[in-house]
């Protein structure tokens, strides 16, 4: 589903603005844009995010709406501690009388130069911009929650077809039956050329024929998964990954009455089913 959430407030001495936007995906995807300060912190923001989003593309964007001291996750540089580096360096360069400039790349080697920022002070900084990640995350959940509202009614339109369909094909099943049965006895008595027909063994036919066209089981699981449908979209959280499933299992049975139809007025409201399942389907895709 699509949303878009925004949100500003003061972290680590500056004013930060995210703004986070989603579109459809099959499963959770992020791409994030970070201040380069900030770079340290998106492996936090992408576990935030998977708390409110099951699924879906995100795009963040993160930006600085005024100055603020240097945040940061990885190497502090130490300047005291280069020029240390740097005097002891000469002083064993005069010992050892050799002449010109220490190279840069020497320097920057020594462990007193660069050191790992205190990890609680990193913390610190983090929950003081995951709130306004937060924030931002819910009113694109809020947005997104809007629209699957919509596409539910839209869904429910959709098995009320299918379940439309299905009552037809029950209401036709049984006609159906009859005429089988006055077209094998036509076909029987034509063969027979006048001859008296056994009626016992012509009924023996029929029962077999008719259990071998009988639809009353897939019509009845067919039933079944429809209204399990119709009670996941009425549960709260994601539900899109069980309805995939359960269109599966409507399809399933859809296709198995259209096998053993037989029948014109059958075909035609099984392939009309197939339509509204189809449209269904694509409609699942903007679903989480």
């Amino acid at each position: 589903m699509t949303g878009f959430g925004e949100a500003e407030g003061v972290a680590a001495g500056g004013t930060l603005r995210v703004e986070i936007r989603s579109v459809n995906h099959r499963f959770f995807n992020l791409s994030a844009r970070l201040p380069a300060d900030l770079v340290a912190f998106e492996a936090d923001l992408r576990e935030r995010l998977r708390r409110v989003f099951e699924r879906g593309h995100l795009t963040v964007s993160v930006r600085w709406l005024s100055a603020s001291p240097r945040v940061s996750g990885g190497l502090v540089l130490d300047l005291n501690g280069a020029r240390e580096a740097m005097a002891r360096l000469r002083e064993l360069q005069a010992a050892l009388g050799m002449n010109g400039e220490v190279p840069l790349d020497l320097v920057a080697r020594q462990p007193e130069v660069f050191r790992m920022e205190d990890q609680a002070q990193v913390a610190g900084q983090w929950a003081e911009i995951e709130p306004i990640v937060g924030e931002a995350a819910s009113r694109c959940r809020e947005a997104r929650q809007r629209e699957g509202e919509l596409l539910a009614r839209e869904l429910e339109d959709r098995l009320r077809l299918l379940h439309t369909g299905a009552s037809r094909v029950a209401e036709l099943a049984p006609g159906r039956l009859v005429r089988e049965r006055d077209r094998l006895r036509a076909a029987v008595g034509e063969l027979l050329e006048g001859r008296k027909v056994d009626d016992q063994r012509l009924a023996q036919e029929l029962a077999f024929h008719a259990e071998r066209l009988d639809v009353t089981e897939e019509l009845v699981r067919l039933a079944a998964h429809l209204g399990a449908c119709r009670s996941a979209l009425r549960d709260d959280g994601p539900v899109g990954k069980r309805l995939g499933f359960l269109a599966q299992e409507v399809g399933r049975e859809i296709n198995t009455v259209g096998s053993k139809a037989n029948d014109a007025a059958i075909q035609h409201e099984v392939i009309t089913m197939k339509g509204e399942l189809e449209r269904f389907r694509e409609q699942l895709e903007n679903l989480e």
